[in-house]
């Protein structure tokens, strides 16, 4: 049975057993002596909807794409083990399929401005006639790309023969790289052993030269062609920080810092703008947009959030402009505790839609927070990731730190979420009833696990959760190792399989991908 959209496990509240995470594979590791180039550094990551495809783009402006090798082996596998009800499966396997250079670096000549090649977000499209299609964007221009299969094909003959005419209308030539043919006038060649070598052109009887044209024939080899469809562009003055695609297969959106755009994907030159939080005078501003995502199943619906912690649901049914929003959602501040980090932290960098959209995740700089959209008095649930780095903030100010934007992400029956770190770990949380799962690795070969499982709490319903604070173990200024912290290393993207635990871990320039 279920409730509020997650399973209960025995027809009544049960707690599952925390995941035991393993390591699966690596795309792109580096030895510690290898300096990593800026352009290799993987900046956007994300599974297609079926979890069979694997795109990832980097700060140099390639999109590389990965495809599962053991999807149909999988499934073979797990119709044997639910007959036997067994839940061991192998893990998921990816391997290279192909990429492409999505952007390059541009200069902006009105503005005086460098816009960077770096692929800001990938978003996969629907899939038709077994090619591809996605989005990509960086910081001014939308790409729509289509890769699919293309058969080779092959020059078969391109040899011009120089012939001597014979008494019996053939000739004998010697071709550069076939050796001997004979050949006959009406234009058949046959093999035959060499035996004259000519040094300047013959002509067939009647005057003709006897010239070889070449002749493209099509081959059983296959090469992957990704081919740009079209190009959305000069629609934004600052710089996109989102795609989202609505689940009508036809329209997308793109954020930026004040305004939010409506695409159809047929047509390039022209959008619509649907959300504009610009004042008249931008002394008067007051918060931006961070990020912007369309409900799964109604295509009428989208959410964003700001600097300012808040996240707005609205309706495109209800105006033309949405300048005003259906609900609202944000935490209210408790008295005494503001300081001068407080905007900064406050600000949510990343929003994800749970699968059956009654649910929303979003990242600020210190927690995850799970929202019931049917209730905007607060967050159901607040995860803290990395409280130890409270007492540090003024080191984080001062060396940028603060304002790194980590993504989030939920597994594909809502029952955890994951978000990244510094030192480049990752962390994963239940949130299901009664769930004190809280786990902590790093993304390397060897993942030991960072942290003891956080205390138990009561079983109660996610729909009538009152709101709390779940901590972990971190409470000084290290890792929980005892170690310094790296700041310099951290995991901002990863990606959830869409229908199993399996994670896409992007540190530095490396792939990484984990199952439980």
């Amino acid at each position: 049975m279920s409730r509020g959209g997650y399973e209960l496990l025995g027809g009544g509240p049960a707690p599952l057993q925390p995941l035991e995470w393993k390591f699966s594979q690596v795309f792109g590791e580096r030895n510690s002596r290898e300096e990593v180039q800026e352009v290799d550094i993987i900046s956007a990551i994300g599974f297609d909807k079926t979890g069979d495809h694997l795109a990832t783009g980097d700060r140099g402006g390639r999109v590389v794409l990965f495809e599962r090798t053991d999807k149909k082996d999988y499934d073979g596998r797990r119709r044997d083990l639910e007959r036997m009800d067994c839940s061991n499966s192998r893990h998921p396997e990816f391997r290279y399929k192909t990429e492409f250079q999505s952007h390059e670096p541009e200069f902006d000549y009105l503005k005086s401005l460098e816009i960077e090649e770096k692929i800001n977000k990938i978003r996969w499209c629907q899939t038709a006639n077994s090619a591809l299609f996605l989005l990509s964007t960086n910081d001014k221009t939308i790409k729509f790309w289509k890769v699919n299969e293309k058969k080779v094909k092959k020059v078969c003959d391109m040899n011009m023969d120089c012939s001597k005419a014979m008494e019996n209308g053939t000739v004998e030539c010697s071709s550069i790289s076939t050796g001997s043919k004979l050949c006959i006038a009406n234009g058949r060649c046959i093999n035959k052993p060499f035996k004259y070598s000519c040094t300047d052109f013959s002509f067939l009887p009647g005057g003709n030269l006897s010239l070889h044209l070449p002749v493209v024939v099509t081959s059983d080899e296959t090469s992957l062609v990704a081919r740009c469809r079209r190009i959305y562009a000069h629609a934004h003055d600052y710089h996109i920080n989102s795609i989202s695609n609505n689940s009508d297969g036809e329209t997308f959106i793109s954020a930026d810092d004040l305004r939010i755009n409506l695409w159809n994907l047929e047509i390039c030159n022209q959008s619509f703008n649907i959300v504009d939080v610009k004042p008249t005078n931008m002394e008067d501003l007051t918060e931006v947009i961070t990020s912007a995502e369309f409900h799964p199943s109604h295509c009428n619906m989208l959410a964003y959030s700001s600097s300012r912690g808040s996240i707005r649901l609205i309706d495109l049914r209800q105006s033309a402009l949405c300048d005003t929003h259906n609900k609202l959602f944000e935490e209210k501040e408790v008295p005494g505790s503001r300081s001068f980090f407080t905007e900064i932290i406050a600000s949510i960098s990343d929003i994800k839609f749970a699968k059956g959209g009654r649910y929303i995740l979003s990242r600020d700089y210190m927690t995850l927070k799970l929202w019931d959209i049917n209730m905007d008095s607060g967050p159901v649930v607040t995860f803290q990731v990395h409280e130890y780095l409270r007492p540090k903030l003024c080191d984080l100010y001062d060396n940028d730190s603060i304002f790194d934007k980590f993504e989030c992400c939920l597994s594909g029956d809502g029952l955890r979420v994951a978000t990244g770190s510094y030192s480049n770990l990752f962390r994963v949380f239940g949130c299901s009833e009664g769930s004190t799962e809280a786990t902590t690795l790093e993304a390397t070969r060897n993942p030991m696990k960072r942290q003891v499982q956080t205390p138990s709490r009561p079983l109660r319903s996610l729909g009538t959760l009152p709101r709390f604070v779940r901590r972990g173990a971190e409470k000084s200024g290290v890792d929980t190792n005892g170690s310094a912290f790296d700041f310099t290393t951290k995991l901002l993207h990863l990606a959830w399989h869409p229908s199993e635990n399996s994670l896409a871990c992007a540190a530095s320039n490396s792939l990484y991908m984990f199952y439980a």
